[in-house]
Formats: structure tokens, sequence, C-alpha cells
């Protein structure tokens, strides 16, 4: 692995962050982070996700983005520096194996939108059909998804944090429960009380007449 600058930052890049006056703002950073694997940090968010993009590039020099996604753990983390994960029946148009048979670099993001955080991988990329490895297939299988057709693992070259500006928040099912899960079972609890209360003074009143 290198740094996310040494592959992203090219002559073209660096230009333009001079015309801006950015050029060499992340030099520190990037150089602290040579040849660093994924971390526990990285590995935790990674394999919590249940969603990714991944960007390839066609013969033609098209780039085409994928996403992906499964149940939370769909993503697995084979090792310090590769990714992998299960891909099951589609739509079968293989557009991203198909740029992986003459480019396997990809380039991908794994968001974490209620938390406004965001991941940037870097990476070279197989997609072979599950005969080709059974083995790493059995790792990579997400209990009732059906049956693996092909397996996609990612060699990081390297990844980055980004900026949590202008991530919209957004919540999926698992997370709004989590969310107002707690505050539900107080009202819901606090509205037995209530019931409750209320039976009792019915009766009272009712001894009263």
């Amino acid at each position: 692995m290198t740094s996310y600058a040494d592959i992203m930052f090219t002559p073209q890049v660096e230009a333009e962050q001079a015309r801006v006056g950015s050029k060499g703002k992340y030099e520190s950073r990037y150089q602290a982070k040579q040849n660093e694997p994924l971390g526990q940090r990285e590995q935790d968010f990674l394999t919590s996700r249940s969603s990714i993009y991944i960007a390839s590039v066609n013969s033609d020099g098209w780039p085409y983005v994928q996403h992906r996604g499964g149940p939370q753990g769909f993503l697995k983390i084979l090792d310090p520096v590769t990714l992998g994960f299960a891909d099951y029946l589609g739509n079968r148009q293989l557009i991203t194996k198909g740029n992986l048979n003459t480019d396997d670099r990809v380039s991908i993001f794994a968001m974490d939108y209620a938390r406004q955080a965001r991941l940037k991988l870097q990476g070279h990329a197989t997609l072979v059909d599950v005969s080709e490895a059974p083995e790493i297939a059995e790792r990579l299988h997400s209990e009732g998804e059906g049956r693996v057709q092909r397996i996609m693992t990612i060699r990081i070259a390297a990844w980055d944090w980004n900026c949590p500006q202008f991530i919209t928040p957004r919540f999926d099912t698992a997370e709004m429960t989590a969310l107002v899960g707690p505050e539900i079972d107080r009202l819901e609890a606090r509205n037995v009380q209530l019931e409750t209360e209320l039976a009792q003074l019915r009766e009272q009143l009712k001894g009263r007449k």
C-alpha cells in the first residue's frame, strides 16, 4: 500500500491545487500514512456497512459506478489489506466484471450517512465465478442471500477518511429503531401506567355514586 495522495494527486491535480492555493496543504498528513494497512477502526467501519459504491473504468475510458449491498457484515475483511464480498444473481449486465478484465483498478466509497462518515479506498479488484474460488466463497457468503454466483476481492492500495461536510444524515430502519426505540419504550410504559391510573380513578368514582 501507499498513501492516498501518491495515487490521487497527479500532476494535473496538483496544478489545480496550486491554482487555488491548497497544494502542499495535505503533505504531512499523507506522508504519515505511507504503507498503512486497514486499522481496527477502518475494519470495523467496513464490516458494519450494508452498502458500498464501486467505480471502475471500461476499455474506452468511461467510468462506471456500481452499488453493492446486503445485510450488515456482507463486506468482509480477508486480511488487513484485502476486502471481499459475495456477488449474487443480478441483472447479468456484468459491466464491472467486463471492466476488470482490462483494468483491475477500482475506487470505493463506503458511507455512513447516519454518522456523516465516508471512507475512500483505491484498490485492485478481481471478480470471479464461484467455481474458481469455492473456499473464499464460503467465507464471504451471507446467510439467507441465496446462491453465490461470483466473489469479489479487493486488494487495497490506499485509503483515506473524507471530510463529513455536506453528507446529509440518513437513517435505515435498524438505525431508526436504535435511535427512537428507547423513547418509544418509555412512552409505551408511561401509557400503561396512565391507563392503570385511569382505571383506578374510574373505580373510585363508581364507589362514590
